[in-house]
Protein backbone atom coordinates (compact mmCIF):
# COMPACT_ATOMS: atom_id res chain seq x y z
CA UNK A 1 0.00 0.00 0.00
CA UNK A 2 1.58 3.56 -0.82
CA UNK A 3 2.12 5.40 1.98
CA UNK A 4 0.07 8.47 1.79
CA UNK A 5 0.55 12.30 3.46
CA UNK A 6 -1.23 12.30 7.02
CA UNK A 7 -3.04 15.49 5.65
CA UNK A 8 -5.10 15.03 2.74
CA UNK A 9 -7.09 17.59 0.25
CA UNK A 10 -10.57 17.20 0.09
CA UNK A 11 -12.71 17.87 -3.11
CA UNK A 12 -16.59 19.04 -3.62
CA UNK A 13 -18.13 19.87 -7.06
CA UNK A 14 -21.10 22.54 -7.74
CA UNK A 15 -23.24 21.02 -10.32
CA UNK A 16 -25.00 23.80 -12.20
CA UNK A 17 -26.49 23.38 -15.52
CA UNK A 18 -24.28 22.51 -18.54
CA UNK A 19 -21.18 24.21 -16.06
CA UNK A 20 -20.50 27.19 -14.48
CA UNK A 21 -18.99 28.99 -17.57
CA UNK A 22 -21.95 31.44 -19.49
CA UNK A 23 -21.12 30.06 -23.01
CA UNK A 24 -20.94 26.24 -21.56
CA UNK A 25 -24.62 25.73 -23.34
CA UNK A 26 -23.80 27.76 -26.45
CA UNK A 27 -20.84 24.78 -27.31
CA UNK A 28 -21.79 22.45 -29.78
CA UNK A 29 -21.24 19.81 -27.63
CA UNK A 30 -23.46 20.85 -24.63
CA UNK A 31 -25.60 19.13 -22.26
CA UNK A 32 -28.21 22.23 -22.76
CA UNK A 33 -30.50 19.43 -24.04
CA UNK A 34 -30.48 17.18 -20.78
CA UNK A 35 -30.31 20.11 -17.97
CA UNK A 36 -34.12 19.19 -17.27
CA UNK A 37 -33.25 15.08 -16.92
CA UNK A 38 -32.80 13.52 -13.51
CA UNK A 39 -30.36 11.18 -15.54
CA UNK A 40 -28.01 13.96 -16.20
CA UNK A 41 -27.45 15.19 -12.30
CA UNK A 42 -27.07 11.22 -11.50
CA UNK A 43 -24.13 10.71 -14.55
CA UNK A 44 -22.18 14.03 -13.17
CA UNK A 45 -22.58 12.20 -9.35
CA UNK A 46 -21.24 9.43 -10.42
CA UNK A 47 -18.41 10.66 -12.30
CA UNK A 48 -17.50 12.35 -8.73
CA UNK A 49 -17.34 9.21 -7.34
CA UNK A 50 -15.50 8.09 -9.71
CA UNK A 51 -12.77 10.45 -9.17
CA UNK A 52 -13.17 9.86 -5.05
CA UNK A 53 -14.65 13.16 -4.52
CA UNK A 54 -16.11 14.10 -0.83
CA UNK A 55 -19.24 15.76 -2.06
CA UNK A 56 -21.48 17.03 -5.17
CA UNK A 57 -23.22 20.14 -3.93
CA UNK A 58 -26.39 21.76 -5.01
CA UNK A 59 -26.76 25.89 -4.38
CA UNK A 60 -30.27 27.06 -5.05
CA UNK A 61 -32.06 30.19 -6.03
CA UNK A 62 -36.06 30.17 -6.04
CA UNK A 63 -37.23 32.72 -8.98
CA UNK A 64 -36.49 32.54 -12.39
CA UNK A 65 -33.62 35.60 -12.67
CA UNK A 66 -35.95 38.09 -13.91
CA UNK A 67 -39.79 39.63 -14.39
CA UNK A 68 -39.17 38.48 -17.73
CA UNK A 69 -38.03 35.19 -17.38
CA UNK A 70 -36.19 35.87 -20.47
CA UNK A 71 -33.24 33.39 -18.84
CA UNK A 72 -33.09 29.81 -18.05
CA UNK A 73 -33.99 29.64 -13.85
CA UNK A 74 -30.21 28.58 -12.19
CA UNK A 75 -31.55 25.92 -10.76
CA UNK A 76 -34.31 23.28 -12.31
CA UNK A 77 -34.78 20.80 -9.45
CA UNK A 78 -35.04 21.57 -5.93
CA UNK A 79 -31.86 20.46 -4.37
CA UNK A 80 -32.71 18.03 -1.82
CA UNK A 81 -35.25 16.06 -4.18
CA UNK A 82 -32.15 15.85 -6.78
CA UNK A 83 -29.88 14.65 -4.74
CA UNK A 84 -32.59 12.13 -3.31
CA UNK A 85 -32.79 10.85 -6.59
CA UNK A 86 -28.71 10.92 -7.09
CA UNK A 87 -28.48 8.99 -3.93
CA UNK A 88 -29.88 6.12 -5.59
CA UNK A 89 -27.06 5.58 -8.10
CA UNK A 90 -24.50 6.17 -5.46
CA UNK A 91 -22.78 4.54 -2.82
CA UNK A 92 -19.88 6.69 -1.05
CA UNK A 93 -19.97 10.67 -2.46
CA UNK A 94 -21.51 13.19 0.15
CA UNK A 95 -24.64 14.97 -0.81
CA UNK A 96 -24.91 18.74 0.08
CA UNK A 97 -28.15 20.67 -0.18
CA UNK A 98 -28.81 24.22 -0.08
CA UNK A 99 -31.32 25.69 2.52
CA UNK A 100 -32.46 29.23 2.87
CA UNK A 101 -33.21 30.09 6.36
CA UNK A 102 -35.05 33.45 4.81
CA UNK A 103 -37.57 30.65 3.42
CA UNK A 104 -37.50 27.61 4.61
CA UNK A 105 -39.41 25.56 7.54
CA UNK A 106 -36.96 24.65 9.57
CA UNK A 107 -39.25 21.54 10.90
CA UNK A 108 -39.72 20.46 7.21
CA UNK A 109 -36.02 21.01 6.31
CA UNK A 110 -34.50 19.07 9.33
CA UNK A 111 -36.82 16.31 8.58
CA UNK A 112 -36.21 16.30 4.62
CA UNK A 113 -32.34 16.05 5.68
CA UNK A 114 -32.29 14.04 8.17
CA UNK A 115 -34.70 11.66 5.72
CA UNK A 116 -32.21 11.43 2.99
CA UNK A 117 -29.50 10.77 5.75
CA UNK A 118 -31.40 8.39 6.91
CA UNK A 119 -31.79 6.50 3.48
CA UNK A 120 -27.87 7.13 2.45
CA UNK A 121 -26.63 5.84 5.96
CA UNK A 122 -24.80 9.36 6.55
CA UNK A 123 -24.14 11.15 3.58
CA UNK A 124 -25.48 14.30 3.73
CA UNK A 125 -24.50 18.04 4.24
CA UNK A 126 -26.64 21.39 4.08
CA UNK A 127 -25.23 24.42 3.18
CA UNK A 128 -26.74 27.30 5.17
CA UNK A 129 -27.79 30.91 3.19
CA UNK A 130 -29.95 33.98 3.89
CA UNK A 131 -31.20 34.57 -0.06
CA UNK A 132 -29.67 36.98 -2.15
CA UNK A 133 -32.72 38.12 -4.57
CA UNK A 134 -36.50 40.08 -3.81
CA UNK A 135 -37.03 38.11 -6.55
CA UNK A 136 -36.78 34.89 -4.38
CA UNK A 137 -39.08 36.96 -2.02
CA UNK A 138 -41.65 37.76 -4.72
CA UNK A 139 -42.29 34.03 -4.38
CA UNK A 140 -42.37 33.42 -0.07
CA UNK A 141 -44.80 36.43 0.39
CA UNK A 142 -42.90 38.48 0.60
CA UNK A 143 -42.25 42.35 -1.19
CA UNK A 144 -38.98 42.26 -1.02
CA UNK A 145 -35.75 40.50 1.28
CA UNK A 146 -35.62 41.98 4.81
CA UNK A 147 -32.48 43.66 5.67
CA UNK A 148 -29.06 41.75 5.69
CA UNK A 149 -29.10 41.93 9.83
CA UNK A 150 -32.38 40.66 10.42
CA UNK A 151 -31.99 37.86 7.44
CA UNK A 152 -28.93 36.74 9.77
CA UNK A 153 -30.15 37.22 12.88
CA UNK A 154 -33.29 34.69 11.73
CA UNK A 155 -30.32 32.81 10.59
CA UNK A 156 -29.15 32.16 13.58
CA UNK A 157 -31.90 31.30 14.87
CA UNK A 158 -32.83 28.50 12.07
CA UNK A 159 -29.40 27.00 12.97
CA UNK A 160 -29.46 26.86 16.08
CA UNK A 161 -32.91 24.79 16.07
CA UNK A 162 -31.65 23.17 13.47
CA UNK A 163 -29.47 21.37 16.00
CA UNK A 164 -31.82 21.12 18.48
CA UNK A 165 -34.19 19.08 15.72
CA UNK A 166 -31.43 16.98 14.65
CA UNK A 167 -30.51 15.93 17.67
CA UNK A 168 -33.78 15.99 19.19
CA UNK A 169 -34.36 11.65 19.82
CA UNK A 170 -31.97 8.55 18.86
CA UNK A 171 -33.45 5.63 17.16
CA UNK A 172 -32.60 3.24 19.97
CA UNK A 173 -35.56 4.51 21.37
CA UNK A 174 -37.34 2.58 19.12
CA UNK A 175 -37.50 -0.61 20.90
CA UNK A 176 -39.90 -2.61 18.96
CA UNK A 177 -40.11 -5.65 21.48
CA UNK A 178 -43.02 -7.39 20.58
CA UNK A 179 -43.14 -9.94 23.68
CA UNK A 180 -42.89 -7.13 26.52
CA UNK A 181 -45.66 -4.94 23.74
CA UNK A 182 -42.89 -2.16 24.00
CA UNK A 183 -42.99 -0.18 20.26
CA UNK A 184 -40.83 2.77 21.96
CA UNK A 185 -38.83 4.72 24.64
CA UNK A 186 -41.01 7.59 25.94
CA UNK A 187 -38.91 8.92 28.09
CA UNK A 188 -36.15 9.80 25.80
CA UNK A 189 -38.50 11.56 23.12
CA UNK A 190 -39.34 14.71 24.78
CA UNK A 191 -40.64 18.15 23.26
CA UNK A 192 -37.75 20.75 23.51
CA UNK A 193 -40.47 24.15 23.62
CA UNK A 194 -38.74 26.35 21.28
CA UNK A 195 -40.42 29.83 21.49
CA UNK A 196 -38.10 32.27 19.62
CA UNK A 197 -38.29 35.42 17.63
CA UNK A 198 -38.79 33.76 14.50
CA UNK A 199 -39.88 30.72 15.34
CA UNK A 200 -42.04 28.29 17.58
CA UNK A 201 -41.65 24.64 17.39
CA UNK A 202 -42.70 22.32 20.08
CA UNK A 203 -40.25 19.42 18.81
CA UNK A 204 -39.09 16.90 19.04
CA UNK A 205 -38.74 15.67 15.30
CA UNK A 206 -40.40 12.61 14.11
CA UNK A 207 -37.36 11.43 12.39
CA UNK A 208 -34.40 10.04 14.75
CA UNK A 209 -30.84 10.79 15.07
CA UNK A 210 -28.92 10.85 11.62
CA UNK A 211 -26.34 7.56 11.48
CA UNK A 212 -23.14 10.41 11.26
CA UNK A 213 -24.04 12.07 14.62
CA UNK A 214 -26.01 15.58 12.14
CA UNK A 215 -25.95 16.35 8.96
CA UNK A 216 -22.85 18.08 7.74
CA UNK A 217 -23.04 21.75 8.29
CA UNK A 218 -21.74 24.41 5.23
CA UNK A 219 -22.05 28.11 5.15
CA UNK A 220 -21.13 30.33 2.49
CA UNK A 221 -21.15 34.07 3.83
CA UNK A 222 -18.26 36.41 3.50
CA UNK A 223 -19.93 38.90 5.35
CA UNK A 224 -18.94 39.91 8.69
CA UNK A 225 -22.64 38.21 9.79
CA UNK A 226 -22.06 35.61 7.73
CA UNK A 227 -18.21 34.49 8.96
CA UNK A 228 -19.89 35.00 12.19
CA UNK A 229 -22.85 32.28 11.62
CA UNK A 230 -20.12 29.71 10.13
CA UNK A 231 -18.03 30.23 13.57
CA UNK A 232 -20.65 29.18 15.61
CA UNK A 233 -22.50 26.42 13.41
CA UNK A 234 -20.70 25.28 10.50
CA UNK A 235 -18.53 22.16 10.30
CA UNK A 236 -16.86 23.80 6.55
CA UNK A 237 -17.57 26.88 4.58
CA UNK A 238 -17.53 27.52 1.22
CA UNK A 239 -15.49 30.59 0.14
CA UNK A 240 -14.54 33.12 -3.01
CA UNK A 241 -11.07 33.74 -3.11
CA UNK A 242 -9.92 35.04 -6.26
CA UNK A 243 -6.13 35.18 -5.68
CA UNK A 244 -3.56 33.78 -1.86
CA UNK A 245 -4.01 37.46 -0.34
CA UNK A 246 -7.46 36.85 -0.37
CA UNK A 247 -7.86 33.35 0.77
CA UNK A 248 -5.59 34.01 3.26
CA UNK A 249 -7.64 37.30 4.42
CA UNK A 250 -10.82 35.01 4.69
CA UNK A 251 -8.99 31.98 6.80
CA UNK A 252 -7.72 34.85 9.08
CA UNK A 253 -11.10 36.75 9.89
CA UNK A 254 -12.44 32.95 10.24
CA UNK A 255 -10.27 31.97 12.92
CA UNK A 256 -10.54 35.52 14.66
CA UNK A 257 -14.54 34.84 14.67
CA UNK A 258 -13.70 31.12 15.90
CA UNK A 259 -11.46 32.45 19.01
CA UNK A 260 -14.89 34.16 20.47
CA UNK A 261 -17.11 31.45 19.93
CA UNK A 262 -17.48 28.71 22.82
CA UNK A 263 -16.04 26.55 20.93
CA UNK A 264 -12.43 28.63 20.30
CA UNK A 265 -10.12 25.37 19.24
CA UNK A 266 -12.22 24.60 16.97
CA UNK A 267 -11.01 24.19 13.03
CA UNK A 268 -13.65 25.12 10.34
CA UNK A 269 -12.35 23.54 6.44
CA UNK A 270 -12.35 25.93 4.39
CA UNK A 271 -13.20 25.19 0.81
CA UNK A 272 -12.23 28.20 -1.89
CA UNK A 273 -14.50 27.48 -5.46
CA UNK A 274 -11.84 26.10 -8.03
CA UNK A 275 -12.43 27.14 -11.99
CA UNK A 276 -9.92 24.59 -13.62
CA UNK A 277 -8.91 24.35 -17.78
CA UNK A 278 -6.56 21.33 -18.17
CA UNK A 279 -5.04 20.07 -21.00
CA UNK A 280 -2.08 17.64 -21.39
CA UNK A 281 -0.09 21.25 -22.18
CA UNK A 282 -0.29 24.49 -21.59
CA UNK A 283 -1.63 25.66 -25.01
CA UNK A 284 -4.33 22.66 -24.58
CA UNK A 285 -5.19 24.22 -21.79
CA UNK A 286 -5.54 28.05 -22.97
CA UNK A 287 -7.49 26.57 -26.15
CA UNK A 288 -10.21 25.49 -24.11
CA UNK A 289 -10.75 28.38 -22.45
CA UNK A 290 -10.63 30.47 -25.45
CA UNK A 291 -12.98 28.26 -27.07
CA UNK A 292 -15.68 29.28 -24.42
CA UNK A 293 -14.86 32.80 -24.26
CA UNK A 294 -15.28 33.77 -27.94
CA UNK A 295 -18.81 32.30 -27.39
CA UNK A 296 -19.35 35.08 -24.37
CA UNK A 297 -22.45 36.76 -24.78
CA UNK A 298 -21.56 39.80 -23.22
CA UNK A 299 -25.38 40.96 -22.99
CA UNK A 300 -25.62 38.45 -20.49
CA UNK A 301 -22.34 38.85 -18.64
CA UNK A 302 -23.33 42.35 -18.23
CA UNK A 303 -26.34 41.44 -16.80
CA UNK A 304 -24.36 39.12 -14.16
CA UNK A 305 -21.36 41.67 -13.14
CA UNK A 306 -24.83 44.28 -12.29
CA UNK A 307 -25.96 41.68 -10.48
CA UNK A 308 -22.67 41.53 -8.50
CA UNK A 309 -21.99 44.95 -7.92
CA UNK A 310 -25.81 46.00 -7.00
CA UNK A 311 -25.87 48.95 -10.39
CA UNK A 312 -26.63 49.02 -13.73
CA UNK A 313 -23.40 48.65 -16.11
CA UNK A 314 -25.13 47.46 -19.45
CA UNK A 315 -23.91 50.95 -20.72
CA UNK A 316 -20.40 51.00 -19.84
CA UNK A 317 -17.84 51.18 -22.92
CA UNK A 318 -16.89 47.51 -23.48
CA UNK A 319 -12.83 48.26 -23.84
CA UNK A 320 -12.55 50.90 -21.68
CA UNK A 321 -11.06 50.27 -17.98
CA UNK A 322 -13.39 49.84 -15.23
CA UNK A 323 -15.42 52.67 -13.67
CA UNK A 324 -14.36 53.35 -9.85
CA UNK A 325 -16.58 51.63 -7.56
CA UNK A 326 -17.64 52.34 -4.07
CA UNK A 327 -15.18 50.35 -0.99
CA UNK A 328 -16.73 47.26 0.40
CA UNK A 329 -17.64 49.11 3.48
CA UNK A 330 -20.39 51.10 1.45
CA UNK A 331 -21.68 47.78 -0.44
CA UNK A 332 -25.44 46.34 0.81
CA UNK A 333 -25.27 43.29 -1.45
CA UNK A 334 -23.56 40.07 -1.90
CA UNK A 335 -20.07 41.01 0.44
CA UNK A 336 -17.67 38.14 -0.72
CA UNK A 337 -18.36 38.68 -4.59
CA UNK A 338 -18.15 42.11 -4.43
CA UNK A 339 -15.01 41.69 -2.54
CA UNK A 340 -13.16 39.43 -4.85
CA UNK A 341 -14.55 41.83 -7.90
CA UNK A 342 -12.22 44.40 -6.58
CA UNK A 343 -9.92 42.22 -6.02
CA UNK A 344 -9.33 41.42 -9.92
CA UNK A 345 -9.34 45.13 -10.16
CA UNK A 346 -6.54 46.37 -8.07
CA UNK A 347 -4.52 43.17 -9.35
CA UNK A 348 -5.25 43.33 -13.41
CA UNK A 349 -6.76 46.80 -14.19
CA UNK A 350 -8.90 44.93 -16.59
CA UNK A 351 -11.13 46.52 -19.15
CA UNK A 352 -15.02 45.98 -18.79
CA UNK A 353 -14.64 43.10 -21.03
CA UNK A 354 -11.40 41.74 -19.79
CA UNK A 355 -12.88 41.68 -16.39
CA UNK A 356 -16.19 40.06 -17.89
CA UNK A 357 -13.62 37.29 -19.19
CA UNK A 358 -12.49 36.85 -15.54
CA UNK A 359 -16.00 36.35 -14.10
CA UNK A 360 -17.36 34.64 -16.92
CA UNK A 361 -16.81 30.74 -14.82
CA UNK A 362 -17.79 31.36 -11.67
CA UNK A 363 -17.70 34.66 -10.90
CA UNK A 364 -14.38 35.31 -9.76
CA UNK A 365 -12.88 32.29 -7.99
CA UNK A 366 -9.59 31.19 -7.99
CA UNK A 367 -8.92 29.99 -11.66
CA UNK A 368 -5.95 27.39 -12.75
CA UNK A 369 -5.05 26.61 -16.93
CA UNK A 370 -2.43 24.57 -17.43
CA UNK A 371 -1.51 20.64 -16.96
CA UNK A 372 -1.84 18.75 -14.57
CA UNK A 373 0.87 19.04 -12.97
CA UNK A 374 1.25 23.12 -12.94
CA UNK A 375 -2.77 22.86 -11.55
CA UNK A 376 -1.68 20.55 -8.73
CA UNK A 377 1.59 22.91 -8.05
CA UNK A 378 -0.72 25.94 -7.30
CA UNK A 379 -3.46 23.72 -5.31
CA UNK A 380 -0.86 22.52 -3.11
CA UNK A 381 0.53 26.02 -2.58
CA UNK A 382 -3.53 27.00 -0.79
CA UNK A 383 -3.34 23.81 0.85
CA UNK A 384 -0.06 23.95 2.53
CA UNK A 385 -0.34 27.49 3.01
CA UNK A 386 -3.48 26.66 5.76
CA UNK A 387 -6.08 28.59 3.44
CA UNK A 388 -7.68 26.16 1.41
CA UNK A 389 -8.72 22.43 3.16
CA UNK A 390 -9.71 21.51 -0.16
CA UNK A 391 -11.58 22.88 -3.20
CA UNK A 392 -15.13 23.28 -4.38
CA UNK A 393 -15.01 22.44 -8.14
CA UNK A 394 -16.90 24.79 -10.37
CA UNK A 395 -16.41 23.22 -14.15
CA UNK A 396 -16.62 25.45 -16.86
CA UNK A 397 -18.45 22.74 -18.56
CA UNK A 398 -20.44 19.77 -17.85
CA UNK A 399 -19.45 17.02 -17.83
CA UNK A 400 -16.37 17.57 -20.07
CA UNK A 401 -14.73 19.64 -17.72
CA UNK A 402 -15.26 17.48 -14.39
CA UNK A 403 -14.28 14.18 -16.78
CA UNK A 404 -11.46 16.45 -17.46
CA UNK A 405 -10.69 17.08 -13.67
CA UNK A 406 -10.97 13.18 -12.98
CA UNK A 407 -9.26 11.90 -15.70
CA UNK A 408 -6.33 14.30 -15.36
CA UNK A 409 -6.06 16.17 -12.24
CA UNK A 410 -7.18 13.24 -9.72
CA UNK A 411 -4.04 11.17 -10.97
CA UNK A 412 -1.49 13.84 -10.11
CA UNK A 413 -2.75 14.32 -6.59
CA UNK A 414 -3.34 11.14 -6.11
CA UNK A 415 0.45 10.76 -7.06
CA UNK A 416 1.75 13.21 -4.79
CA UNK A 417 -0.01 11.50 -1.76
CA UNK A 418 -2.63 14.53 -0.77
CA UNK A 419 -5.88 12.61 -2.27
CA UNK A 420 -7.78 9.22 -1.51
CA UNK A 421 -7.15 6.23 -3.73
CA UNK A 422 -10.20 4.78 -2.78
CA UNK A 423 -13.24 6.10 0.41
CA UNK A 424 -11.89 4.53 3.89
CA UNK A 425 -15.56 5.42 5.26
CA UNK A 426 -19.12 6.02 4.01
CA UNK A 427 -20.18 9.08 6.11
CA UNK A 428 -19.81 12.56 4.43
CA UNK A 429 -18.44 13.38 8.17
CA UNK A 430 -16.17 10.70 7.53
CA UNK A 431 -14.63 11.75 4.72
CA UNK A 432 -13.76 14.98 5.62
CA UNK A 433 -12.27 13.67 9.12
CA UNK A 434 -14.73 15.10 11.30
CA UNK A 435 -14.93 13.63 14.73
CA UNK A 436 -18.35 15.56 15.88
Amino acid sequence: MTKTKEKQLHLGVLLYGCGHHQAAWLMPNSSVEHIGEISYYQSLAQVAEKGYFDAVFFADNQSFPAKNASDMPAFWFDPVVNLTAISQVTNHVGLVATISSTFSNPFTASRQLLSLDHITKGRVGWNLVTSMTDFEALNHSMEELPPRDKRYEKADEFAALMNKLFLSWHSNAFLHQREERKLINPSNIQPFHHDGTYFKVHGPSTTPKSPQGKPVSMQAGASKQGIALAAKYADAVYSVSWNLKQAKNFRKKLDEQVKQSEDSSRHIKVFPGLVTYVGHTREEALAKKAALDEQLPIETALKQLSFFIQQDCSNWEIDQEVPPLPPVEEFTGPVGRYETILEIIHDTQPTVRELLGYLSAGGGHHTLIGTPEEIVDQMEVWFEAGVADGFNLMPPTLPGSLEDFVELIVPEMQKRGIFRKSYEGHTFREHLGLTK
